[in-house]
């Protein structure tokens, strides 16, 4: 047993991400067969992430502000604090700050088989994706 060492928080990539998003991992794999992967989001208000899909699917609780999370057919979910949202394996979806607020939400998720493969990044939301039209 051990107390984990912390990890510098970092500024996500905006191949991936747009506006100012922050990442401060919990729980990573250490040991093989491990998948586990955990982790602090921030998003400033409207930041948001490209469309992306995940190997095993992903939980995201929202711990503060209010989280927007969309899917390819146009719906538009707001999450609260204490709220969480479940994304199924392979659905296209993306996750953002609602306007005007900030947004903390905590990811889980596992690695795929091949690491790699875990995410797969698409292209950025429009500004009428973001809206729901």
């Amino acid at each position: 047993m051990n107390i984990e060492p912390a990890a510098p928080t970092t500024k996500n990539p905006p191949e991936q991400f747009a506006g100012d998003v922050w990442l401060d991992p919990i729980a990573l794999p250490h040991e093989e067969g491990q998948h586990l992967v955990v982790a602090t989001v921030r998003f400033a208000p409207g930041a948001r992430t490209a469309w992306h899909s995940h190997e095993k699917g992903q939980y995201l609780r929202v711990t503060a502000g209010v989280g927007r999370f969309g899917t390819r057919d146009g719906r538009i979910i707001d999450v609260h604090p204490g709220q969480t949202i479940y994304t199924p394996p392979g659905q296209e979806h993306f996750h953002a700050a609602a306007p005007g607020v900030f947004m903390e939400h905590i990811a889980m998720l596992e690695n795929g088989d091949d690491p790699a493969s875990t995410t797969t990044w698409l292209e950025h939301i429009t500004d009428d994706d973001f809206a729901g039209r």
